[in-house]
């Protein structure tokens, strides 16, 4: 009973980190005024946002590295990936699954940009189309969003559920640790606000999120890395930010 207890407690608290991080994040980077180099208020807020929240989880690796001694103890090291995916891992197969992986999105999203162009309804870039937006936006995918977001929900995150809900479904395709950090990975992009209460998701949104979380956390289990899903991700976003650039360009 103490062991589901303990269990039961540590989950809550993931889920109050996974998701009140971000939020901390987002107090802190509105503490600065970028008027001055990002007018339209395109890259320069969530990157602070990202890095911010980066740091945060990144303590809390190193913190929970100098406490393994201690976690040995009470037993709660068991499937412990000590180094958190931060390590190269499988180098050949890392990036041999990154390829695949852009393949098959590139192909994706040759079908979606098609059956956008058919049907001429899009989500149009939600900043002025301008070098600065661009640029600052495309940098901010490139090489935050990704890396800052895969630590949080696939290093830090599948690495603790291993050890608190181990084992594997689906005929051992797919650990608990995966489909839970994909999960909260979707539900992260849930936006609300507390006064006045308001909730804002998309459907389409939290399932591609859900989906692409399990395709990332199944490369970190296989790669032994995170860096593999952070190249995953980032390619996936700018993939998706160009396409967006192109269509409006021929529908607008």
């Amino acid at each position: 009973m103490n062991q589901i207890i303990k269990r039961v407690l540590i989950m809550i608290v993931m889920i109050i980190l996974l998701l009140g991080v971000p939020r901390l994040a987002g107090a802190v980077a509105n503490q600065f005024d970028y008027q001055a180099f990002d007018p339209d208020g395109a890259y320069a807020w969530i990157s602070v946002h990202h890095v911010v929240q980066a740091l945060v989880f990144l303590f809390l690796i190193f913190l929970l590295m100098r406490l393994r001694p201690w976690l040995e103890k009470i037993g709660m090291t068991k499937d412990w990936q000590s180094d958190f995916y931060l390590g190269a891992g499988h180098v050949r197969l890392g990036f041999k699954l990154v390829g695949i992986f852009t393949l098959f999105f590139l192909i994706y999203t040759t079908g979606a940009f098609v059956t956008t162009l058919l049907t001429r309804q899009y989500n149009p870039f939600p900043y002025p189309v301008n070098a600065l937006n661009i640029s600052g936006y495309l940098g901010f995918q490139l090489l935050l969003s990704g890396p800052s977001e895969e630590l949080i929900f696939r290093a830090f995150a599948m690495t603790i559920f291993a050890i608190v809900i181990p084992g594997r479904i689906l005929k051992s395709r797919l650990s608990h640790a995966n489909w839970v950090a994909a999960l909260i990975f979707a539900v992260a992009h849930i936006s609300f606000t507390f006064a006045p209460f308001t909730i804002g998701f998309s459907t389409f949104q939290l399932i591609f999120a859900f989906v692409l979380g399990l395709f990332y956390g199944d490369v970190l289990e296989k790669s032994k890395s995170v860096y593999y899903p952070m190249m995953m991700h980032s390619i996936a976003n700018v993939i998706m930010v160009t396409v967006t650039l192109i269509l409006g360009l021929i529908i607008g």
